[in-house]
Parts: structure tokens; C-alpha cells; sequence
């Protein structure tokens, strides 16, 4: 099992609920290949530097991970699929 750090930019148009259920189904797709979520920190709204597909904000959300490293090419796979996450960003912390 190795430790990642997940960053995910999620819609800014997104309401409460649709931020939840997006978060859920990272979290979800955590712990359907074997691994768990430590912690979950929502940032909030925040302007980005750049635009990406016409948005200059985005919702933030970090999340600690604990899962396979084989686990790791899936699970960005399935996010990068997600409509409601515009970036991503999966890091090994060591």
C-alpha cells in the first residue's frame, strides 16, 4: 500500500450535493480497489490561475489515500471521465 495525495478541481456550477456525490464517488473507487481514504479537505471556491474549458474557478478538494500502487493507473482512468471533475492531480507522498 502506498500513500497519494488526490487534488481533484470539481465544477464551480456544481451545488451541494453534486459536490458530495462526486467526492463519494472517488472515495468510492478508493475502496473498490482495496484501499481507504484518510481524510478528506474541501477547500472550497477559488479562482484559478488559468482558465480551463472556459471556467476561471473551480471546487477544491484534497484527499489523503492509502491503496496499491497498481490500484493508481484505474483510479485516474475513472476520473479522468468524471464530467464534474475538470483537474486532477495524484501524487506518491513518502
Amino acid at each position: 500500500m502506498r500513500t497519494y495525495e488526490l487534488v481533484c478541481i470539481m465544477h464551480p456550477e456544481l451545488d451541494e450535493n453534486a459536490f458530495k456525490g462526486a467526492v463519494e464517488k472517488v472515495s468510492g473507487w478508493v475502496t473498490e480497489s482495496g484501499g481507504n481514504v484518510e481524510s478528506i479537505d474541501v477547500w472550497g471556491r477559488r479562482k484559478m490561475a488559468y482558465s480551463i474549458g472556459k471556467q476561471r474557478e473551480g471546487q477544491y478538494v484534497l484527499l489523503n489515500i492509502n491503496m496499491p500502487a497498481a490500484a493508481a493507473i484505474e483510479l485516474e482512468h475513472n476520473i479522468r471521465y468524471q464530467e464534474s471533475i475538470i483537474r486532477s492531480l495524484l501524487t506518491v507522498v513518502e
